[in-house]
């Protein structure tokens, strides 16, 4: 299953980045296990210094943006996980 992770101390950008992952795997219509981190010290040994931060399967796809819907859901395209959510 998909694991995605926001990281970040609980600040409105990070509730934002929260709710803007979780509209892009509705829209996608992708399942995904979303959970949040809010350990300083867990963020940083992630090697995350900017929050909010998002780590996909592991991997930190971004830190220090609040990302919009859309740019979740091209990042997710970009890593193989949605098929292209463009309509013609």
């Amino acid at each position: 299953m998909l694991k995605i992770e926001v990281l970040g101390p609980g600040c409105p950008r990070c509730v934002t980045l929260e709710k803007n992952v979780r509209t892009a795997l509705d829209e996608l219509g992708l399942r995904a296990e979303v959970t949040k981190v809010s350990d300083v010290g867990e963020i940083a040994r992630r090697g995350v210094f900017l929050t909010p931060g998002l780590v996909v399967n592991g991997k930190v796809a971004s830190s220090g943006h609040l990302l919009s819907v859309q740019q979740v859901k091209k990042l997710l395209e970009k890593e193989g996980l949605a098929g292209s959510s463009e309509t013609p």
